[in-house]
């Protein structure tokens, strides 16, 4: 760089917002790698078996697999709920691109992973393509469900929690709206 010309700047926000989209992408990865595993765990330990209880009846292990949504409502129509599925994801993703505030990030990574894994098993899982049914284990007692429903349940609350506190998506005002970039050549 020439003496006396400035930094490039990049916009504080701009590369705030590529670390919690990575954010967002990671925490919905791992939730994805674990949601799956469990499953797999669960159709090859659990088929077959009595409900194994964890916590008495309160909390028991029992596989099921669920063509519908909640409570099993929409069972004629897991294709309907497969394309929900896809647009909850695209969804999730667009906006994830737009957010700036941590909290929001864990918020949309969790239900990004939970929509996604569930997408995953609508996708690939028996009895076909764009049909399958999700592979629920964990029995909470008036449900079945598994680590996808627990993070999404979880990201839902916590975006909720959020929006009732008046937390934006944009995240702290504060901060400056540039700051020099750290990857830039400097002499």
């Amino acid at each position: 760089m020439a003496t006396g010309q400035s930094a490039p700047t990049v916009p504080v926000a701009e590369r705030r917002g590529s670390r919690l989209f990575v954010l967002v992408l990671a925490l919905a990865a791992v939730l994805v790698v674990v949601d799956q595993l469990t499953k797999w765990w669960a159709v090859a330990e659990l088929t077959g078996r009595a409900p194994i209880d964890v916590i008495g009846e309160l909390l028991q292990l029992r596989l099921t697999y669920n063509p519908g949504a909640a409570f099993s409502i929409g069972t004629e129509y897991t294709w309907v709920l497969t394309l929900i599925a896809a647009a909850a994801v695209v969804a999730i993703i667009v906006v994830s691109r737009r957010v700036q505030s941590r909290a929001w990030a864990i918020g949309l990574g969790m239900m990004l992973g939970g929509a996604f894994t569930h997408l995953l098993d609508r996708l690939f899982r028996e009895p076909g393509f764009m049909r399958g049914h999700v592979v629920d284990f964990i029995d909470y007692g008036p449900f079945v469900g598994n680590v996808a429903d627990i993070a999404l349940v979880g990201g839902v609350a916590l975006i909720l929690v959020l929006s009732l506190r008046n937390i934006p998506m944009a995240g702290p005002a504060a901060e400056p709206e540039t700051a020099p970039d750290q990857t830039a050549e400097t002499q």
